[in-house]
């Protein structure tokens, strides 16, 4: 039986503002399929999965999706007007008595259903974005950087219900990890083609490497010929001109073909220049507590940070990593211990929230309105590591055009406006960095060569990361926020504090009030076994849904048992054969989760 596709695309062309996007593009997703679409930012990765979702119409070719498949795509932001809460949201389109899927989505994805729409930070409308593409379950599901505001411990939890599904699903993340431990294929968008390679992230680097270096050989095998064509119609004999001529045509050819190839845009010309060395010990801190309301930040913390280390802060989100730094940094007083401070300090801080940048004004104005890189008299120079640059010069080392250099800071994609903070640190000196969440939206070009320059910086690190690949290259240093106050300090990276810490540690906590109330209600609390109230419904379901699924998969075979019905009722027998192949794979899914959560309850 022919393998039906989840979703064709066929010649597709698309422009935006008189540039194209893309130009005769065309895919196969399968079901089944694990894919990473990767590309530089600004290649057309969002627009790509919005037009394989049908929310962009293309201005030319086709998009095809076969009656009864459905696809679901995660919205970067997504519109909440119309309902009251989070949960609301998640429900929307969901039969009640699925209810438990958005509930259990809601406990990994670590989102408040109860939250109000109006209150909610962008990170929650994403989590209960995602929470709701996961609770509909589609057969294609299309994710556009889902890690984005999820702590590790939350990226643990998708990671895993992706590897267990068996749903077509295409993926796009900066998160190198978490696309190497899931897809098995990639499809690479560069200047406006899509190419695809049946293996997955993994093998990336090494394929886009092979295909550069094969199409600079080319360049240069094309570029000497023209070279010894155009000599020779510059030196060649006028004797039989209409052979020479012919050569004269296919040299023109030549030169049409070799203008037609797409200069590779160029990596951005980052560089991190330190200051003045500071002292040797850059921050003491003895014995920190510091505490909000109910909640404990740290409790009695010590860490002593030299020159040249590199210390990353991981936790879950909200459990008080930036509070930290800044009480490392001499911003927050804290309740009891101490801070000092090493000398000639020249701190620079790359902050998540993106605070630094004005949207409403332009990237020139952004640079030029910064006290700290103005030059007096200058309207259209900045001060670069001590030196007057003009300011569009500038931004072109951190890939930005004449055009964008105009527009305002809004109209900029996610990894745009980490590269334009970039660049605002990067024009100074500086001996001790903080970055907070610097990987988001950052293309793997552009992560390599931070992890390099960072590698080469004389001065300190102090890093907030979850992406797990980023803090094994970068970290010397882990501190492990574990909520309630607990943060130890571990040698090393990501993969070092797991090895560390040993696979049977409790995972981090994010931090709990703990007014006193009255205690919950038996059905709140969570059982005895080790599984959740939801968890617990959900076992007791799975048997009779077992049972009920295996006695239709039993009725269909049997009615495909007519040798005679295919030419006989051809409508019939595709219907029985979509039906049978739907009710396996979601039997084969129940008996899964059955034994997922039998084993969960048994080690509880």
């Amino acid at each position: 039986m022919a393998i039906i596709p989840l979703l064709q695309l066929n010649d597709i062309s698309l422009t935006f503002g008189g540039e194209p996007v893309f130009h005769d593009l065309s895919l196969v997703v399968q079901p089944g399929d694990r894919v990473a679409l990767v590309g530089r930012n600004g290649s057309g990765k969002s627009t790509l999965m919005k037009v394989m979702a049908g929310l962009v119409e293309p201005d030319h070719g086709e998009r095809i999706v076969p009656p009864g498949i459905s696809t679901g795509y995660m919205e970067q932001d997504p519109d909440l007007s119309g309902f009251a809460t989070l949960g609301d949201y998640a429900m929307h389109g969901l039969d009640p008595s699925e209810l438990y899927k958005v509930e259990r989505a809601g406990e990994g994805l670590k989102f408040d259903p109860n939250r109000a729409t109006d209150t909610a930070s962008g990170g929650e409308r994403r989590r209960a974005a995602l929470a709701k593409l996961m609770a509909q379950d589609p057969d294609l599901m299309l994710l556009d950087e889902p890690t984005n505001h999820l702590d590790i411990e939350a990226i643990g939890w998708l990671e895993d219900e992706l590897k267990r599904t068996r749903k077509g699903f295409v993926l796009i993340s900066h998160d190198r990890r978490f696309l190497t431990e899931l897809t098995r294929a990639t499809l690479w968008i560069d200047r406006g083609a899509v190419r695809r390679q049946e293996k997955g992230f993994a093998a990336f680097e090494a394929w886009r490497d092979k295909t550069w270096e094969d199409e600079d050989l080319q360049r240069h095998k094309m570029d000497r010929k023209i070279k010894s064509e155009a000599r020779w119609a510059v030196e060649g004999i006028s004797a039989r001109r209409k052979r020479n001529m012919g050569r004269v045509r296919a040299l023109q050819d030549l030169r049409s073909e070799r203008a037609a190839m797409i200069k590779r845009q160029d990596t951005a010309a980052m560089e991190l220049a330190s200051g003045p060395k500071s002292g040797r010990k850059v921050i003491e801190a003895v014995g920190l507590t510091k505490t909000f309301g109910d909640t404990t930040i740290v409790r009695n913390f010590s860490l002593t940070v030299q020159r040249g280390d590199r210390v990353a802060f991981i936790g879950p989100n909200g459990v008080g990593k930036t509070t930290l730094i800044r009480m490392l940094m001499g911003e927050i007083e804290p309740d009891a211990g101490t801070v000092k401070l090493g000398t000639n300090l020249v701190p620079a801080v790359f902050d998540q929230t993106r605070a630094q940048l004005n949207d409403d004004l332009s990237l020139w104005e952004n640079l030029t309105g910064d006290p700290e890189m103005r030059v007096s008299g200058k309207a259209d120079q900045i001060m670069v590591r001590g030196a007057p640059k003009h300011v569009v010069g500038y931004l072109k080392e951190f890939l930005f055009d004449e055009r964008q250099a105009r527009a305002p800071v809004r109209s900029l994609s996610g990894g745009e406006k980490a590269r334009l903070l970039l660049a605002r640190i990067m024009a100074r000196e500086s001996n001790l960095l903080v970055l907070d969440e610097p990987t988001n939206d950052l293309d793997v070009e552009t992560l390599d060569l931070l992890q390099d320059l960072l590698g080469e910086y004389d001065g300190t690190v102090l890093l907030i990361s979850h992406d797990r690949d980023f803090l094994d290259r970068v970290a010397s240093t882990t501190v492990a926020m574990e909520g309630r106050g607990r943060a130890t300090v571990y040698a090393g990276g990501w993969s070092d504090y797991r090895a560390q810490r040993g696979d049977d540690a409790p995972e981090a906590a994010a931090p709990k009030p703990a007014p006193k109330q009255a205690p919950k209600p038996a059905a709140e609390t969570k059982q005895k076994s080790g599984l959740s109230f939801t968890e617990k419904h959900r076992l007791e379901e799975l048997p009779g849904e077992i049972d009920r699924l295996t006695a239709e998969i039993g009725k269909l075979e049997q009615l495909m048992a007519d040798p005679d019905l295919f030419t006989r009722e051809p409508v019939k027998f595709k219907k029985a054969s979509e039906a049978l192949v739907a009710r396996q794979t979601a039997l084969a899914e129940a008996e899964d989760l059955w034994l997922e959560l039998s084993e969960k309850a048994e080690a509880g």
